[in-house]
């Protein structure tokens, strides 16, 4: 569970996050939807603790963002948007390393590995080296990586920009059983459809500050609009100096 508590993070006089508080519930997919430059990746890396937050903090699973930004780490999975794959290393050495540096080892730790390369159908390749792999494979070893631990909370930064069909919807799949199996999920996606298809909950967020919360439904019902993408639209507004694209 994710609890954020009015995040803000300035990059000078540009203020990438303002004061932003949402929540993300176990079991649910919520999205953080906005138009390029809106904040979704600072937000995100504020709660991986890549950064700090000027002012405001986060509970995840009960780690304060500040005070125990170790046990937040430990409680995470982070998928960012560069996959950042060792390419002499195998999908199964990549898994074995990262495992090790959560602490685990032996039998349960192989068992784990085998765990998620048949979750992620990776058996054709999980012995080579991931130089060569495809954007797609790329994602599946790095989600893989980010859940060898089996956190409570995922954090994923577009996780399907740049796959190709089959690869986008193996990607949701994972994404969907993920949240039945109980698990908290924040992603970032400019991908309207991919939102109404994946997410229960969808925080808008442009120039840095939040400008709706909710259900699609809910998001469509407040604003009158038959369609997600034309709620986005209205939600954000033209002319903040924000591309308001819906697809990239």
């Amino acid at each position: 569970m994710i609890e954020a508590h009015n995040l803000s993070k300035a990059f000078k006089a540009v203020k990438a996050v303002d004061d932003a508080s949402f929540g993300c519930a176990d079991g649910q997919v919520t999205g953080l939807l906005g138009p390029n430059g809106a904040g979704k990746t600072t937000t995100l890396r504020l709660l991986a603790t890549v950064m700090q937050p000027d002012s405001g903090t986060a509970l995840i699973d009960g780690h304060d963002l500040i005070s125990d930004s170790q046990g937040v780490r430990e409680s995470i999975g982070v998928l960012s948007d560069n996959p950042g794959l060792y390419g002499r290393l195998t999908p199964r050495e990549h898994l074995r390393y990262f495992g090790r540096l959560h602490g685990l080892g032996g039998r349960a730790l192989e068992a784990r590995i085998d765990e998620l390369v048949a979750m992620l159908a990776m058996e054709e390749y999980a012995g080579r080296a991931a130089d060569g792999f495809s954007r797609g494979m790329r994602q599946k070893v790095a989600i893989a990586r980010a859940l060898i631990h089996n956190p409570r909370t995922l954090i994923l930064d577009e996780p399907t920009s740049g796959l190709d069909v089959m690869s986008t919807r193996a990607m949701r799949e994972t994404i969907r059983r993920l949240r039945d199996d109980g698990h908290c999920v924040l992603l970032s996606s400019h991908v309207m459809s991919e939102a109404e298809q994946l997410c229960d909950r969808i925080a808008i967020i442009s120039a840095g500050r939040l400008r709706a919360f909710g259900a699609p439904d809910e998001l469509r019902r407040q604003t009158g609009c038959q369609n997600l993408e034309d709620a986005f639209v209205q939600l954000v507004g033209v002319g903040d100096g924000q591309d308001a694209t819906t697809n990239a």
